[in-house]
This record gives structure tokens, C-alpha cells and sequence, in this order.
């Protein structure tokens, strides 16, 4: 296929396309994906191409849908279920965290829940607190789970492929400000392989660890400081299970110092855990403490102005980076 340039919603929907065409198992279900076309349009014309029995309209109970997607994983097919709001995620903790992702162990590894739930995150729709948190944490603290969170158009193409060859659950989690993001594709070039970071800018002095939207603020952010004379490598983790800490060991390694960049909240959150992992394992390479960059510990308002306030910008991480190397 000819390379092209394409949105991240649209990347998603190719991705859709090409693997329901490929394998019959692959069905779509969730709420408003068939005739609608999804909360965010990623779904459209599915069901055109594929029929109502592969791309499901379901009832609007979360619940119900992955617990549904749990059994059709069980017995034989992939589906792909959405949540419209990763938000909802809470309404389907025991189908998720006590079915989807413990059944490999209960069963002692006959049978897997090969599915993969899309659902997004993230601010900058004035959606409000109950439609705008990043809770991506709560899939990492859960064994059995793998976590995708696309950053690049690219990655919503090709993680979303890879995640359909997974023998376990995927949350795949897509940011809702990425949406209409615009980039080239080329669906047959050879993908990252599952799992690995990438390094999207190369810096001696500063590693930058981040992943969805923060990767773009991080690198907007890495420009400005390189023209004040600091030079900050990007890491885009890509995947937060599993979670490539090789790839960022030798950055920080060299650099000396590393900061942490999450949309999710400061406590108990990602940024969290990787600082402290950091820590332990590259502490005799530090010259200072790892830096967390994170959402502020409050319910997200819908007022723009707060709402953009509560996430870090690529201000915020220029400023904090700056008093790193005051």
C-alpha cells in the first residue's frame, strides 16, 4: 500500500479495516461504533463494509461490553470493544481486572483473552471531570493487562496491528486530542517491535521519558531548550506494558539527569513509578533527583483555561527544566 498521508483517526480505521479483512474472528462491538461510527469517528463505515454481524451495536452498559469481549476472546474470536470514555473503565474493573486479565493464570495458561479494548483519554475538549482523566494508571497496577498508548500517526496504524496478534487483553488507549492530527503512513513499512521505545530526538544532557500527547508538548519543549543551549533526548515509550526501561537506561546513563512527563495525575501515577524505577536503577549515574512533570491531583474543570492548566504544557516542562540546570 502506497505511503499516504493520513490522520490518527484515520490511521485507526485503516488499521480496523485491513485486519477485519484479513481475519474473519476480528469483530468490532460497543456503543454507537456500528451506525454511527464511533464516539470520535474512528469506526465509521465499518459497518457498511462488514455487516452488522461483525460490527455490533451494544447496549449502553460498559459492563456488558467487555464482558462479552471477554467471552468472545475465550471462545475463539478478537474482538475489539470501545469504551467511549476511559473514565467508564471503572464500571468494568471486575469483567477487566478479575476475568480478562487473570483468566491465562486461573486456567494455567490453556486458554488466553486475546481482545483488545480501545477507549480514550486525555483533555482539551472542555469535557469535564468525568469525561477528560487520564487512568491509564489503573491498567499498569493490574498483572495480565499490556497498555498501548499511540503517540504518532504511525502508531495508531501499526501498534493498533500489533495489538490484534497479542494472546492477552490490550488496553489501547488513544488520546482524544490526537484525533485530528495529520502525518505520513506507510502501512507496509516495518513497524517498531511491540514493547520498544522509541527515541524520537537525541540530547546529551537531559533524558525526557513521556508517551501519547506529552510527547509532542515534550518535543515542542526540547526545541526551546536546545536554543538556550540544553539538549534533551525524547523518549516515547509507546507501550506502558510492556514497559522498555533498556532503551532508557543508557540515555540516562549518559545524560545524568531525566525527567518524567505524564497527563495523568503527580500521585501514585505513572510518571510515579518511572522516576522510582529510574532511581533505583540508574541512581550512581544522577546528578540530580528525577523530576516528575504530571497532572495536577484535582478534578479536571471544564473551563479551558483550568482544564489547560492542569496538564503540564510544553511551558511547563521547559520551566522545570530550566530549574534543573539553574
Amino acid at each position: 500500500m502506497a505511503v499516504q498521508e493520513t490522520t490518527y483517526r484515520d490511521a485507526l480505521r485503516l488499521a480496523l479495516s485491513e485486519a477485519m479483512t484479513a481475519d474473519d474472528s476480528v469483530i468490532v462491538m460497543g456503543e454507537e461504533v456500528g451506525r454511527y461510527g464511533g464516539a470520535y469517528g474512528v469506526t465509521r463505515d465499518l459497518i457498511k463494509e462488514f455487516g452488522e454481524e461483525r460490527v455490533i451495536d451494544t447496549p449502553i452498559s460498559e459492563a456488558a461490553i467487555v464482558g462479552a469481549a471477554v467471552g468472545a476472546a475465550m471462545t475463539g474470536l478478537r474482538p475489539v470493544a470501545e469504551l467511549m470514555y476511559v473514565d467508564f473503565i471503572g464500571m468494568t474493573m471486575d469483567q477487566l481486572a478479575n476475568q480478562a486479565a487473570k483468566i491465562r493464570y486461573m486456567f494455567g495458561g490453556q486458554i488466553g483473552v486475546p481482545m483488545v479494548l480501545r477507549t480514550q483519554g486525555g483533555t482539551g475538549r472542555s469535557a469535564g471531570a468525568q469525561h477528560s482523566q487520564s487512568l491509564e494508571g489503573y491498567v499498569m497496577h493490574t498483572p495480565g493487562l499490556r497498555l498501548a498508548m499511540p503517540a504518532t500517526v504511525e502508531d495508531a496504524y501499526h501498534l493498533l496491528r500489533q495489538s490484534l496478534r497479542q494472546p492477552d487483553p490490550v488496553l489501547f488507549i488513544e488520546h482524544k486530542g490526537l484525533y485530528t492530527m495529520k502525518s505520513t503512513l506507510d502501512p507496509d513499512a516495518e513497524p517498531a517491535p511491540w514493547g520498544k521505545a522509541k527515541v524520537l530526538r537525541d540530547g546529551a544532557d537531559l533524558v525526557i521519558v513521556t508517551y501519547s500527547r506529552q510527547v509532542h508538548h515534550a518535543l515542542a519543549a526540547a526545541e526551546t531548550l536546545a536554543s538556550e543551549g540544553i539538549h534533551a533526548s525524547v523518549v516515547d515509550l509507546r507501550t506502558l506494558n510492556p514497559l522498555d526501561f533498556d532503551t532508557i537506561r543508557p540515555l540516562v546513563e549518559t545524560a545524568g539527569r531525566a525527567m518524567v512527563v505524564s497527563e495523568a495525575v503527580m500521585t501514585c501515577g505513572v510518571a510515579a513509578e518511572l522516576s522510582a524505577r529510574i532511581t533505583e536503577e540508574c541512581f550512581d549515574f544522577l546528578e540530580d533527583p528525577v523530576v516528575r512533570v504530571a497532572g495536577e491531583d484535582i478534578p479536571i474543570s471544564v473551563s479551558p483555561l483550568l482544564e489547560q492548566n492542569s496538564v503540564p504544557t510544553p511551558d511547563l516542562i521547559v520551566e522545570t527544566a530550566r530549574k534543573m540546570f539553574a
